[in-house]
């Protein structure tokens, strides 16, 4: 097991058991050593107070009210090391109201979430070859078993920290494993209670779902426990709303239809995902029908793009990625008809953007395959996507682009700064867009004068 830990961690470890505290490994370190999985964060936790750390290690730092103490290493970026402690009621169902130094790493272990994050690894008397494992609920067994499984009592787990219903979700999803039985059980009971955590913690964990390899599972988790009623009302409200039209690919609901499309938009970008998981939110709010009774959803993008808006403000996204996930959403009805002319191609790319290009062809292929199509991609789509690359080399085609600027029409129509001149470059560079061989200075300085 030691070898698994690196040198500089180890070296922190000793350092606590030469000063005479006790220290053990814990949470998801030791779980994920236990696993054979990479090890981001470190965590240790001892019956050393904050203070006593201070003094043991110099460099550290203290901000919290949790007796968490963080030691800066070269490598591995922060270990935490937390005083074992004891907790008082959740009168919030976020944190304790009142928190109280332990005596024993088993005080310490039997307030801890899962059964798999209740294991604490130490090593007697600072012996790395002599390795002593304290798992009191059986986590070892429940890794075997691949089960999340709440420490104790649910009931309980769940009404401390609220937030434990998703992470139980996120866990099952990060890990691919089931949640036993009455664990599941209680997050159904509870689910309500998560309104009571905040958005961006909601945020946080799901899109750690997101970002993991079978993200559709996590989702479906979500819905089958009641949080996403709480979490994404929006795409509930998809359920039953049928796609079917004669002719047509689809052949189920919009609900499910967004699900294959997050779980085959080949985008590893928890924000792409995100998007292709609510790229047809739109849909139930503009659903009609024609003249011959079929279902309609005309400009259904717009009306997803809006609510996307709404829930990306909700979740509390940046706005950068905000932005990412309402063009994607907005702009998802691209057409890739083979007579698009080289403009159209370019206007395209200008706009979703550069930097969206390549998620949008992702976003589409989520969507086609997600829809009950076979391929991947048709032969107009790759056919679009040649274009689009040749358009992209060496850089797509702008308005900086243009063989005359500002300056010169100002000295060709005597003008001073102002409106009038960016809507004259602006009229140049949509004709010039239609036909790169008008791009000529003599030309375009000739146009100008009729401009005017």
């Amino acid at each position: 097991m030691i070898e698994k830990i690196p040198p500089s961690i180890q070296k922190v470890y000793k350092k606590l058991r030469d000063g005479g505290f006790d220290a053990y490994f814990v949470g998801g370190c030791v779980r994920n050593m236990l696993m054979d999985l990479s090890v981001k964060d470190w965590d240790l936790a001892t019956n050393a107070t904050p203070e006593n750390l201070q003094k043991l290690f110099p460099k550290s730092f203290y901000t919290n009210e949790f007796g968490t103490v963080g030691i800066p290493t070269e490598k591995y970026g922060v270990v935490e090391i937390t005083t074992y402690r004891t907790e008082g009621a959740y009168s919030d169902r976020r944190r304790p109201d009142k928190i109280s130094w332990g005596k024993t790493i088993d005080e310490d272990l039997s307030r801890r979430d899962f059964t798999i994050n209740a294991i604490a690894l130490g090593f007697h008397k600072g012996d790395f070859e002599n390795p002593d494992i304290k798992d009191p609920y059986n986590g070892q067994k429940d890794i075997e078993l691949k089960l999340i499984r709440a420490v104790g009592d649910p009931t309980q787990r769940f009404k401390e920290d609220s937030l434990r219903l998703m992470r139980a979700v996120r866990l099952a999803t990060q890990l691919n494993f089931d949640i036993e039985e009455k664990t599941g059980k209680e997050i159904k009971n509870d689910s309500a209670f998560i309104q009571e955590i905040s958005h961006e913690r909601i945020r946080d964990e799901l899109f750690k779902i997101l970002g993991s390899a079978d993200s559709t599972k996590g989702i479906l988790f979500l819905k089958d426990a009641g949080l996403l009623t709480y979490i994404l009302p929006e795409l509930l409200e998809g359920i039953d709303v049928s796609q079917v039209r004669p002719g047509r690919h689809h052949t189920t609901d919009v609900f499910t239809h967004n699900i294959l499309s997050l779980k085959h938009c080949p985008s590893e970008d928890p924000i792409v995902r995100f998007a292709a998981l609510l790229h047809d939110v739109g849909k139930p709010k503009v659903k009609g029908e024609d003249n011959a009774g079929l279902v309609t959803f005309y400009s259904h993008e717009v009306a997803g793009a809006k609510i996307a808006y709404e829930i990306c403000k909700r979740l509390k996204l940046s706005k950068k990625e905000t932005e990412k996930v309402v063009t994607l959403i907005r702009w998802h009805m691209f057409s890739v008809n083979e007579n698009l002319s080289d403009a159209g191609v370019r206007r395209f790319i200008r706009r979703i953007g550069v930097e969206n290009v390549g998620d949008m062809i992702d976003l589409r292929i989520g969507d086609r395959l997600g829809g009950g199509t076979q391929k991947a991609e048709s032969w107009r789509l790759k056919k679009f996507k040649e274009r689009v690359a040749g358009e992209l080399a060496p850089k797509p085609f702008s308005i900086n682009d243009l063989s005359i600027n500002g300056n010169d029409v100002m000295r060709e129509l005597n003008l001073k700064p102002g409106p009038k001149v960016g809507k004259i470059l602006q009229t140049l560079f949509e004709e010039v867009d239609e036909d790169l061989a008008k791009n000529n200075k003599q030309y375009l300085l000739e146009r100008i004068k009729k401009l005017e």
